[in-house]
């Protein structure tokens, strides 16, 4: 298992059985040893056990133990992980890749059988369900009969890949999410591991094709989102080559005080560690407030690890962890391995510890927490309550909503309060809902969800959303009709412990029904408005909102019809219902009148911190999660009954959703040289901040749209297009749909907002993918040009497999997020990125230009880059390759990492 140079492996007793361990605490260098931060513990003892003098080497361990917390390091280490979680998003694609590995694998004569997942993966089918329809008691089943209507040539294609590949489980739609499953199901903390009649202990590691993987950080495993390239490789044995990380501790004091909640604490740690500035950066939580934090508010702050930059925003092992394992059903005979090997290792929060050294440190008083929401397009801009209505006027105003005197004068002292009988204000539409009239205006909330990983995890504000609901019911107060409201809990036990605590009832009466279980409307899932509420937003140029309990609002993520999305705690989305607008200070002006006419506050109905702890007591309990997760993998009769292809290699029947991508089709066993780009044009050239959302959006498909043409021409109706997100496993969608976000502002089509762009040299304004089509008959290579943090958001494997099948060579950017520009190298895609002080402004480039590159041969950290204006001037400057790693360069050269392990095992059968 490893060379153990070292002599660090040893055994130990737990529970009468004997295990192997690589013991950190018999390396030299104790002093340095033990300073280390939690993760950099879990990164050295995964080098230990790895070490093969391949991937791995004893210089390696030696760099680690030697770590210098204060200088960027520049070593390059391989982190193998244990397990590798997957969503059905992301998911998909990764199994088609498998599937189109394994005919490739035919082409070059070598053994199909070679491509198995070598570490065990499980995939939650958790991103398919949509929110068609809400606020009745049969929304689930309608939604889910729809879901596997819709969805049913990829249900088979997984039914096919669980039996088809070894190691490989799929959790069935209609469980819950991804992190939620892992972190209440999956996650072992402490993993064991037999070779050669051994049984080793190791730390719970692992990837994930989804970037809030981190999530599972706050049971003290770490583990991170990868693309889904990346993760491929991790399936197939390769290890994740990485530097070694600048490591942030964040200590926490004190406790939160009454009224707040753990969403308004991840929401204050996003904005502080964003103006930190941790992109690529491990952060660790410290200090003696985690005393205070149950692992449900922990995983609340780690899921949002992508949303303030960091690789990972990890906690250590506590008797919290403890605690929350017991309650989520684990049995105690794996809690007492995880003390035993925790305390063995140094890897246990001891009270009042010295900290660990780190590059950097910050600090939190949790006292300091205030109720928060954040908006309206970036989940680290966040806004305290008592700010909200003046920053979404204020909103409102950048948005150029032209308001007058009288109306701004309405929204300033009434909320804009719409209710039956009032004067409406300017630009207010009429609209009718259940035979009554309303008015629907600026700042409306047409959206309140109740959704995604990060808060329905948490029984803290689950249960606080309940009681709000319950205490506004008592008063007689409702959601207001205009608002589309939903629960998407992220495990079957929440609805079971809302139930057992007496508010499901009363989160019904005010139509928060449950919908589904799974991502929804943080992922573009929502669901169609109502066409009266739709067709006014577009009749009055409304600026609506949505409100929800996730953690991404970029722009056009939600629905294509809010031009503001706002993150809030499941309680805040409750009272946003409520109101059902952003033009109200919930703080100040009354959510609505009860019975008798009086007014009725937020303060009114916000229960307290006591009230909700009393609630979680007596109805979350161990064996609520051990009787929902003692079938996990069966799924309902639906999933059973699903027919199931036969063979080792897939048949790829005609399908809309899955076909065989064309990645492979040129592949032979000889490695290709290292490209040199020339006259290259510029197809994209966008600001800063462009998410994998912009690039290779999740949400709805337009009609008029390349994949809206593309599937009626294919014979499906509109109504049958599901989501962009749903079609991963389909390369001509998805090749379609990359740079097709309608929010996108491409600088090159300055009058267009969407998929558009400037095809060269005629200056046509044609479609990126169009435009795409014609350079490549053309064999022209071309190139984005970027801002700073280019590909924030979700680790969407296809925001590079889409750039690369446009035949987009090359993107150059300021600077990146981490996991984007992985994908990009691991998808053949060389990110170049500007030297400090420049930018394409800076430089002149007006994207209009003919680029060329120097030969990438030798590896370069730089290259030189030459862009020719239209007038024969030439633009010379530098760029730094950011091919990080010797690894990095090898998957490059090859065409992607894929093709880099396709060659590896091919030669090796």
């Amino acid at each position: 298992m490893s060379n153990n140079s070292f002599n660090t492996k040893r055994t130990i007793e737990v529970n009468q059985s004997t295990f192997s361990i690589y013991d950190i605490s018999r390396l030299p260098n104790q002093d340095a040893v033990q300073k280390l931060p939690y993760s950099m513990k879990i990164l050295l003892e995964n080098l230990l056990r790895n070490e093969d003098g391949h991937h791995t080497h004893k210089q390696d361990i030696e760099a680690l133990c030697a770590w210098d917390a204060k200088t960027p390091s520049q070593q390059q280490v391989a982190f193998t992980p244990a397990r590798v979680v997957l969503q059905d998003f992301t998911g998909v694609p990764a199994i088609v890749d498998l599937a189109a590995m394994r005919d490739a694998m035919i082409k070059l004569d070598g053994d199909p059988d070679q491509i198995n997942p070598l570490v065990p993966v499980d995939l939650v089918i958790d991103h398919s369900v949509m929110v068609d329809f809400y606020g009745s008691t049969d929304a689930l089943s309608k939604n889910t009969a729809i879901e596997f209507e819709r969805n049913k040539e990829r249900y088979q294609f997984l039914r096919w890949g669980q039996k088809a590949f070894s190691n490989f489980r799929v959790v069935p739609p209609g469980t819950g999410i991804v992190h939620q499953v892992n972190l209440e199901y999956l996650a072992h903390v402490v993993m064991q591991k037999t070779k050669e009649d051994e049984t080793f202990l190791l730390p719970d590691t692992l990837v994930g094709t989804d970037s809030h993987t981190t999530m599972i950080n706050g049971l003290g495993v770490l583990g991170w989102g990868v693309g889904g390239i990346e993760a491929e490789a991790a399936m197939l044995g390769q290890p994740v080559s990485m530097l070694l990380p600048e490591v942030i501790g964040f200590e926490l004091k004190g406790s939160l005080n009454e009224g707040a909640t753990a969403t308004d604490l991840v929401l204050t740690v996003t904005k502080t560690l964003r103006e930190k500035g941790v992109v690529g950066k491990f952060v660790e939580f410290y200090g003696d407030g985690l005393a205070n934090l149950p692992v449900a508010d922990r995983a609340t702050i780690a899921n949002m690890a992508p949303e303030y930059g960091a690789t990972c925003g990890i906690f250590p092992i506590d008797d919290e962890t403890l605690t929350y394992m017991r309650l989520s059903g684990r049995e105690e005979d794996q809690i007492r391995i995880v003390e035993a090997y925790a305390k063995a290792q140094g890897l246990w929060r001891e009270e009042g510890a010295t900290p660990a050294n780190y590059s950097d440190s910050l600090q939190l008083d949790l006292a300091e927490v205030v109720p928060s929401i954040a908006g309206p397009k970036r989940p680290q801009d966040k806004i305290a309550l008592t700010d909200a209505k003046r920053a979404f006027l204020e909103h409102m105003q950048l948005q150029g909503v032209e308001l007058d005197n009288d109306t701004l004068s309405r929204f300033a002292n009434e909320g804009g309060s719409t209710a039956i009988g009032n004067q409406p204000v300017l630009g207010a539409v009429e609209i009718e809902i259940d035979g009554n009239t309303h008015y629907l205006q600026h700042g409306d909330v047409v959206i309140a969800a109740i959704t995604s990983c990060t808060n329905t995890s948490n029984p803290a504000v689950m249960i606080a959303a309940g009681l709000v609901a319950q205490k506004a019911r008592a008063r007689g107060l409702t959601t207001k009709p205009w608002v589309k409201t939903s629960l998407a809990p992220g495990s079957q036990v929440v609805p079971a412990y809302l139930e057992k605590a007496g508010v499901l009832d009363d989160l019904q009466a005010l139509r928060f029904d449950v919908v589904g279980f799974g991502c929804t409307t943080c992922i573009g899932n929502s669901g169609p408005l109502p066409k009266v509420v739709s067709d006014a937003i577009h009749k009055g140029k409304l600026t609506v909102s949505s409100v929800l309990s996730g953690n991404r609002n970029f722009e056009g993520r939600i629905h294509q019809d809010t031009r503001a999305n706002y993150l809030a705690s499941p309680p805040l989305v409750v009272a946003y219902a409520i109101a059902g607008t952003m033009t109200k200070d919930l703080t100040k002006e009354p959510l609505g009148h009860d019975h008798e006419g009086k007014p009725v506050f937020l303060k009114d109905i916000w229960p307290t911190a006591q009230e909700v702890s009393n609630l979680i007591a007596s109805s979350v309990s161990a064996e609520m999660f051990k009787s929902r997760y003692q079938d996990v993998f069966e799924g309902t009769e639906q999933w059973r009954e699903l027919p199931v292809p036969e063979g080792k290699t897939y048949s790829w029947p005609e399908s809309s959703y899955v076909k065989n991508p064309p990645f492979f089709e040129s592949i032979t066993r000889n490695v290709p040289e290292l490209p040199t780009i020339k006259s290259a044009r510029c197809i994209v050239k966008v600001g800063d901040s462009i998410t994998t959302d912009h690039i290779s959006p999740a949400g709805a498909i337009q009609a008029d749209s390349p994949v809206g043409h593309y599937l009626q021409g294919q014979g499906i109706a509109v109504k049958d297009f599901n989501s962009l997100g749903s079609r991963r496993g389909n390369h001509e969608v998805m090749m379609r749909g990359t740079f097709a976000n309608t929010r996108l502002r491409n600088q090159l089509a300055p009058e267009t907002e969407g998929g558009f762009t400037c095809y060269f040299p005629n200056d046509e304004v044609t479609s990126i993918y169009d435009a795409a089509m014609r350079y490549q008959k053309n064999k022209t290579p071309l190139v984005v040009l970027a801002g700073k943090e280019y590909g924030t958001g979700s680790s969407r494997d296809w925001a590079a497999k889409g750039t690369k099948l446009l035949g987009i060579e090359a993107v150059i950017a300021q600077s990146y997020e981490r996991i984007h520009r992985s994908n990009l190298v691991g998808f053949g895609v060389l990110p170049l990125e500007y030297l400090p002080g420049d930018s394409a402004e800076s430089l002149g480039l007006e994207g209009i230009e003919i680029f060329s590159f120097s030969s990438l041969d030798g590896k370069p950290e730089y290259i030189k880059a030459q862009a020719k204006k239209t007038d024969g001037k030439i633009v010379n400057f530098e760029l730094k390759v950011r091919i990080d790693t010797e690894s990095e360069w090898g998957y490059y050269q090859h065409g992607g990492i894929l093709h880099y392990v396709l060659r590896t095992l091919a030669t090796e059968s």
